[in-house]
C-alpha cells in the first residue's frame, strides 16, 4: 500500500484517510463498549472520542500501510471493572472488529442509495467519492477481518479466551501470551511472497468485498 506513494498519490491519500476513519471507529467501539459496561479506564484516558490522534497507534498504522493488516492503540481495559470479566471482555474485544464491518455495510448501502445523485455530477467528481468509498470500505474490511485473528494482543484473542471454558482459556491465555507476540510477527512478515496472514484472510477480505462493493 505504502508503495503508492510513489507510483499513485492520490490513491496513497485516499488510503490514508480511510485509515484514519477504519482506526478511530475500531478503537472508540472498544472505548464506548467497555464504558458501557462498567469500566471507566477509557473515559478517563480520553478514548471516547472522534479524534483519531486518540487512537492510532504509530507502528500499527505504519503495518497496515505497509502490509495492509495492522491496528490501532489498545484501549485501557480493566476487567475487574466489569460484572462478568470474562464475557465483557470478549464484548468489548469484538465491538472493534464489528464496527468496522457494520461501517463497511453502512457505507455500502448508501453508495447504492446515491447511485442516481451521483450519476448527476462530472465524471471526475462521482469517481473521487466512489473510489474513497470504496477505500474506506475496503480497509475496514481488512481491518476487521485481520483483528479477528486469535492472535495476542488482537481482538480475536480476547474473544477467544471469552468464550472458551474457563479452564481452557486460562491454558490458552498463557500460552498465546508468551508467544503471541513473536507468532503475530511471522504471520505478517511475508515470506517468498505474500505474509502467511494475507494467504489467510485475504480469500475472506475479497469475498466480504465483493459482497458489498
Amino acid at each position: 500500500m505504502i508503495s503508492q506513494f510513489f507510483t499513485n498519490p492520490v490513491s496513497f491519500l485516499y488510503s490514508i484517510i480511510a485509515l484514519v476513519i477504519a482506526v478511530t471507529i475500531h478503537e472508540l467501539a472498544h472505548a464506548w463498549v467497555a464504558d458501557r459496561l462498567g469500566d471507566p479506564n477509557p473515559r478517563l484516558q480520553g478514548r471516547l472520542t472522534l479524534n483519531p490522534l486518540a487512537h492510532l497507534d504509530p507502528l500499527g498504522s505504519l503495518m497496515l500501510l505497509i502490509t495492509g493488516f495492522g491496528w490501532g492503540k489498545p484501549v485501557p481495559v480493566d476487567a475487574f471493572n466489569f460484572d462478568n470479566p470474562r464475557r465483557d471482555m470478549a464484548l468489548s474485544a469484538l465491538a472493534g472488529p464489528a464496527s468496522n464491518f457494520i461501517l463497511a455495510t453502512a457505507l455500502s448501502l448508501i453508495l447504492r442509495l446515491i447511485n442516481t445523485p451521483l450519476a448527476s455530477l462530472s465524471a471526475g467528481l462521482a469517481m473521487i467519492i466512489i473510489f474513497l468509498v470504496y477505500k474506506i470500505i475496503a480497509l475496514n474490511i481488512a481491518l476487521g477481518v485481520f483483528n479477528l485473528l486469535p492472535v495476542p494482543p488482537l481482538d480475536g484473542s480476547k474473544i477467544l479466551f471469552g468464550f472458551l471454558p474457563t479452564r481452557q482459556a486460562a491454558e490458552w491465555e498463557d500460552l498465546l501470551n508468551q508467544y503471541g507476540p513473536f507468532l503475530l510477527i511471522l504471520l505478517i512478515i511475508p515470506f517468498n511472497g505474500p505474509s502467511t496472514a494475507s494467504r489467510l484472510i485475504s480469500p475472506i477480505i475479497n469475498f466480504m468485498i465483493n459482497l458489498l462493493i
